[in-house]
């Protein structure tokens, strides 16, 4: 592990440099890197002040900070919601949109300057590398949080957990998010919702289906992985989630069902030490059936 943190922060010493963050003035733009990525953000995805701060990862009085300097410099309007006037929408003035062309514009230039040195091989090992470990420091850091199951987040994940099943086996799922709204709650329940960039891209759930004290059994429901997060170990890492969150319901056993056609969850559950089991409800598309002692 010293290793790894020590090339990680050899790599962000020498690519901060090589890009600018250094400087007060960002590509010449006279402002600094945090004013300009929040400016690159609104210019990308217009929307509300609290999806900003998501999106990034910023706290309110700092994002509020940076929105004033740009408001300021007369290159973002800042507005109350119609539909929700508690709520404050960001949007690029036109002094904005050009002072925005004009980011992309160096920014793409000085990344053309970086690589132009190396050869089309070296520059489709770099692409190689760098998309790699943008996948896993993006894994590693992406947040973990019990979510209420009706809430935009949740209903997004298993939306396109559905989606997924429906399309891969025809599941109708009626009545399912009224069910999960019922059993994926404290205290019998919980569900999780993984957030990078302020949106969802995994999710899970355990419920109790068994509460005797001696034998406590609960089960692992509705976990998706985003198909651009596949390979990066998150669903090793939401799995893992969710076993302490069957623990902290005070389970000892944990259960969960898939279909043979899902053969890359089948073998992530036999790393993890799952066992195979009898079928043990009446999921009509569940082929396999696994069991974990906690």
């Amino acid at each position: 592990m010293t290793d790894v943190a020590a090339i990680v922060r050899r790599f962000n010493r020498s690519y901060t440099q090589r890009i600018g963050v250094l400087e007060d003035s960002f590509l010449g733009l006279g402002m600094p890197l945090g004013t300009a990525r929040l400016l690159f953000e609104i210019g990308t995805a217009p929307g509300s002040v609290a999806e900003l701060r998501a999106r990034l990862g910023l706290d309110s009085g700092y994002v509020s900070r940076l929105l004033r300097r740009l408001e300021d410099a007369g290159l973002v309007a800042v507005v109350p919601d119609p539909e929700d006037r508690r709520r404050r929408q960001v949007s690029l003035t036109d002094t904005g949109r050009t002072r925005w062309r004009e980011l992309e514009e160096r920014s793409d230039e000085r990344a053309r300057l970086l690589v132009d040195p190396l050869t089309p091989r070296q520059r489709d090992r770099l692409a190689a590398a760098l998309a790699e470990a943008d996948l896993l420091v993006r894994a590693a850091t992406v947040r973990l949080e019990p979510t209420d199951p009706t809430s935009p987040p949740a209903l997004e994940a298993v939306g396109r957990y559905f989606a997924e099943i429906g399309l891969r086996f025809g599941y109708d799922s009626g009545g399912e998010t009224e069910k999960d709204a019922r059993l994926l709650v404290p205290p019998s329940g919980s569900f999780i919702v993984a957030i990078s960039d302020g949106r969802p891209v995994a999710c899970g759930g355990v419920q109790t289906i068994q509460s005797e004290q001696r034998s406590s059994i609960g089960e692992i429901k509705r976990m998706w992985v985003d198909d651009a997060w596949r390979g990066a170990g998150l669903g090793s890492r939401l799995l893992r989630h969710l076993e302490d969150a069957a623990r902290d319901l005070g389970h000892g056993v944990v259960r969960l069902d898939t279909n043979a056609a899902l053969g890359e969850a089948i073998a992530m559950y036999e790393r993890a030490g799952y066992a195979s089991i009898e079928r043990y409800n009446d999921n009509p598309w569940a082929t396999h059936f696994f069991e974990k002692i906690l």
